[in-house]
């Protein structure tokens, strides 16, 4: 088996250098089968592109970290309302979420404001302290440690 790559190799290798258009070959179960891209797998190739499309997708600047400034107020029960001010949250399109160490990656209910400020809404935890993890699109910011208060 190793000889045959090594033969074939070889031979694509000396008709590209003599200037031979060499057809692309796939290797599929030991053996060379002629293949055309992702058609062979039944998966439409890219035709063309769509110059709206690529102006409408967001640009998600990943050189700026969000960091965490604060959270007010510092102590709150679930259900409750916090702000979170920092900066570099980026946009809507480009901000991933918002997580409680407290409550082991459960959804929480928040509204990116703007690049500087979140809203959040406190989820059910038990009390006790809890950092708040702020995903972005160039990367994580973590909170000083707030308070979860008893219902």
């Amino acid at each position: 088996m190793g000889r045959q790559i090594f033969r074939t190799v070889l031979l694509i290798a000396s008709l590209a250098l003599a200037g031979t258009p060499v057809p692309f070959l796939w290797a599929a179960e030991g053996g060379m089968e002629e293949g055309t891209g992702f058609s062979m797998f039944g998966t439409e190739s890219i035709k063309g592109f769509d110059a709206n499309k690529i102006e409408k997708d967001p640009v998600c600047d990943r050189s700026k970290r969000p960091k965490v400034h604060k959270v007010e107020p510092d102590e709150a029960a679930p259900g409750q309302k916090l702000i979170i001010k920092g900066e570099n949250f980026g946009t809507k399109e480009c901000f991933h979420g918002v997580a409680f160490s407290a409550t082991g990656g459960a959804p929480v209910q928040y509204t990116l404001v703007n690049d500087t400020t979140i809203e959040v809404v406190v989820p059910e935890a038990r009390a006790g302290m809890s950092f708040i993890d702020v995903v972005a699109g160039g990367g994580n910011a973590r909170s000083k440690g707030i308070l979860i208060k008893s219902k």
